[in-house]
Parts: C-alpha cells; sequence; structure tokens
C-alpha cells in the first residue's frame, strides 16, 4: 500500500504544505542568523577600524602617549598598537602593555590599509583576531597603528535560535491546520456529491447530485456528473424500450408460427401442408429481417469498422433499381459522375431502406434524383461538395413534427406504418445511422406532396 493509498487528499495536501513551510521557515532562519552575522562582522570591522584611525590621528599629531586610553572606555577588548618604524612598539592600550607588536604586516603601497586575521602570538590562546594596520607617516618615517578585536565576537544568541525554532513549529503547524480545514471545507461539495451519488446508485436514477452555488471546479464537476447521468438515464431508457420493442417485434412472428404449427398438430387430417408451410416461411422471413437488423444496429452502435472506396451514388442507386421488384412506378434522374467514398454493402442497405419505405408510403410514383450540390455554409462535413440523393414519394406524406420520430428505432406513425406493412421500424433508424457514419446526413424536407426524404454525403475529391 503506496503512501497517496494510506493519506487522505485533504492530509497529504496538510503535509505538503507543511512542509514546504518548514522548509521556507529553516531557509529563513538561515538565513537571518547569516544575515545578523555578517551585519555583527561589518560592524566589529568598522568600530575596529574607527578606534585605529582614531589612535592614527593622534599619532599624526604627536599626541598619543605610550599609554593609549580605550576610546570609547567601554571598548575593553579593542586592543591597539603604535609600531614605529623600526618595529618596536611606541604605544599600546592598557592590555597590549609590554607586548611585543600583536602583527608584523603592512599595508602595500599605494594602499594605506589593510585587513588580515591573525591567530595566537600575543593574544595567545584566546583564538584568532581581526587586525586592522593603518599606516601613518610621521617623522620622515612610516608609522603603524594595529587594532583588533576577537574575530568570533559575534556568536548567535541561544534565545534567537530557540525562538526561530519555536516560531518556525508554531507557523507551520498552524499553516498545516489551516490547509486541512480549508481543503476540507473546500471538499465538503464532493463528499455530497458522493454521498449522493452512492444513493443514486442504490436507488434512483432520476436524481441529481447537488450543484454548489460558488463558481469553480467542484461546481463544474457537479454539472458533469449531472450531465452524464442525463446521459446514462436516457441510455438505459433508450435500451429498456429497444429491448421491450424488440421482444415485442420477435414475439409476434414467433407467436404466428407457434399458432400455425399447433393447429396444424390438433388437426393434422384438416391441415394444408403447403399452406402452413409458406406461413411458417412468411413468419420467418419476418423474423430473419429483424434479426438481421438488429444485428446491424448492433454493428453500427459499436462502430465496427468498414471498408471506404470510391462509389458513384447514381451507380449504386441503379443496382438497386435492377434487383428489385418495384411495387410502384419508379422515375429516376441520376446525374453520372457523383462520387462519394463508403462502403458499399451499408450504403446499399441505406438505399434500400429509403426505396422500401417510399414504395411501401407512395400512391402511384416514386421520384429518384442524384445529383452535387455545393458545400452548406459553415459545415466543414462538405468542403468539397456534397453528394446529394433525393427520395420523394406521393403518399400522404409526414407531418413536420413527427420527421423526427420515424428515425426512432421501433417507431410507427399510425396505421400508415402498420406491420401489415411489412415494416417494423428499423429500416430509417439504421438508414439515418449508416448517413452519420458516413459524415452524411439523412433528413424530410418540406415538398409539395408525400414525404421527401434527402441524403447528404461528402462528395469525394475524386469525383
Amino acid at each position: 500500500m503506496g503512501f497517496g493509498d494510506r493519506w487522505s487528499v485533504r492530509s497529504r495536501i496538510a503535509l505538503f504544505t507543511g512542509t514546504v513551510v518548514a522548509l521556507l521557515c529553516a531557509g529563513f532562519s538561515v538565513v537571518l542568523v547569516w544575515a545578523l552575522y555578517m551585519t555583527a562582522g561589518e560592524n566589529l570591522l568598522k568600530e575596529v577600524t574607527t578606534a585605529g584611525a582614531r589612535v592614527a590621528y593622534l599619532v599624526d599629531r604627536g599626541e598619543a602617549g605610550s599609554v593609549l586610553p580605550y576610546d570609547p572606555p567601554s571598548a575593553r577588548d579593542r586592543p591597539v598598537q603604535v609600531v614605529g618604524p623600526q618595529g618596536r612598539v611606541r604605544a599600546a592600550t592598557p592590555d597590549m602593555a609590554g607586548k611585543p607588536a600583536m602583527a608584523t604586516f603592512r599595508p602595500r603601497p599605494p594602499l594605506r590599509k589593510a585587513i588580515r586575521e591573525v591567530c595566537d602570538g600575543v593574544f595567545g590562546r584566546d583564538g584568532c583576531h581581526i587586525v586592522v594596520a593603518q599606516q601613518v607617516y610621521r617623522d620622515g618615517g612610516d608609522w603603524i597603528v594595529y587594532s583588533a578585536a576577537p574575530a568570533n565576537a559575534f556568536d548567535v544568541p541561544p534565545g534567537l535560535v530557540a525562538g526561530l525554532a519555536v516560531g518556525s513549529v508554531l507557523v507551520t503547524a498552524a499553516v498545516a491546520y489551516g490547509t486541512r480545514r480549508s481543503v476540507k471545507r473546500a471538499l465538503m461539495p464532493v463528499r455530497a456529491i458522493r454521498g449522493e451519488l452512492d444513493e443514486i446508485n442504490a436507488s434512483d436514477l432520476g436524481r441529481r447530485v447537488p450543484v454548489p452555488e460558488a463558481k469553480g471546479e467542484i461546481r463544474e464537476l457537479a454539472q458533469s456528473v449531472n450531465y452524464t447521468l442525463d446521459r446514462l438515464e436516457e441510455t438505459l431508457e433508450q435500451q429498456r424500450r429497444f429491448t421491450s420493442d424488440a421482444s415485442h417485434e420477435l414475439r409476434s412472428p414467433i407467436t404466428a408460427i407457434r399458432a400455425q404449427v399447433e393447429g396444424a398438430l390438433l388437426a393434422p387430417q384438416e391441415s394444408d401442408v403447403s399452406e402452413i408451410g409458406q406461413a411458417v416461411l412468411k413468419s420467418l422471413d419476418r423474423l430473419q429481417a429483424i434479426a438481421a437488423d438488429l444485428l446491424t444496429l448492433a454493428r453500427l452502435d459499436a462502430g465496427a469498422p468498414c471498408e471506404r472506396e470510391p462509389l458513384d451514388l447514381g451507380r449504386l442507386v441503379a443496382a438497386k433499381l435492377d434487383t428489385r421488384r418495384p411495387l410502384r412506378r419508379v422515375v429516376p434522374n441520376l446525374a453520372p459522375g457523383v462520387i462519394v467514398r463508403g462502403d458499399r454493402i451499408r450504403l446499399g442497405r441505406l438505399v434500400t431502406s429509403l426505396l422500401d419505405n417510399a414504395e411501401r408510403h407512395a400512391a402511384t410514383t416514386v421520384r429518384l434524383a442524384v445529383r452535387r450540390e455545393d458545400a452548406p455554409d459553415g459545415d466543414p462535413r462538405f468542403r468539397s461538395g456534397a453528394a446529394v440523393l433525393e427520395v420523394l414519394d406521393d403518399g400522404a406524406g409526414i407531418a413536420r413534427n413527427q420527421r423526427e420520430l420515424v428515425f426512432q428505432r421501433f417507431t410507427r406513425l399510425d396505421t400508415a406504418r402498420s406491420r401489415n406493412a411489412g415494416g417494423a421500424g428499423l429500416g430509417l433508424p439504421i438508414a439515418r445511422q449508416i448517413a452519420e457514419s458516413h459524415g452524411g446526413t439523412l433528413t424530410i424536407i418540406d415538398s409539395p406532396h408525400g414525404a421527401c426524404f434527402l441524403l447528404r454525403l461528402p462528395l469525394s475529391r475524386e469525383s
């Protein structure tokens, strides 16, 4: 089990934030101590240089005695020596009286001041000292004024370290606690969404998760979840309707076959085998057609791949007309050279469905037209133009408010689409789905009489 499995989101965020704040506090403490150390070192060097400069001024005026006063009087740890041209100590502060020179280095011309760190020597085992040498010209020779201070004059106060440590811990704890509470409060809508989803999964898909009033990612998440639930409920409802309708459609021919067979078994002497066989075959043909339609829909729903090849739409329609026994007069107007790319079998099924529907509802005549059109404005699917198939019958037509209903599965409009007419309500839905799988559209448009189905497919560049 990994780290992410053992800790909640708010705990991980709080831990991450606390760690970052702790590192920042530690870095700030280090920088602060270092800055104080550097500032103290600069101040110490300035103080030592100032002490030596005062003595150099006295030497230059000839007012320096053999014993130099501390200046200021509180600077007891700022030893100063004056070394003459022969290297002999000519004056010193009381703590350096009688001692040899604290250093031997001199400023290099043209500089008149030099700074070095001197260890041991006259300072004994007290550690290293910062020594500043300042050159003074007097009586024809170079005099050197040495001033010094302990190099470790600044030590980090333990109280400061303790205060920084305690402050860092308190700040880290406060930030981590505040972050955890803020994340917990921010995730409360997520918990509500999760709880509602659990209730929905257990009881009713019609319920929806609460949408927070505040704008943000969680509000968008809730809206997306509700949209997904809407689509899921709609899909499940379609599945239920589809299963119910399919069962009903399949039950009809099965019931007819069963009734015919049972009648023949009850009265075998009065039954005509040929007549029963014809009736059973008719029911079996309907059953086979429904099963084939359901299989086609399943393949289309699954997005099964299909072969794409250049096809002359006019020739494809003409080939389908040649294999049919038309029940009505068919008037074709098929322009040549209207090329589309698609699956020959599926597009053939589409054309067959449109022809079957038109012949089923036409009074006397079905008119077919294949042509090319310019690309509709603003539709990227038809950049190279559109191949159009128009199928018009002279039947009763379809009301405007019912035109989309005929593309729903197992839908028949009134008695015009009864089972006696031979339709199961799957041909047109299959036709539209084939058109859309080829990047086209299948719609019903206004016409002076009858129903006019309009198929648009992307025109191939090869046409």
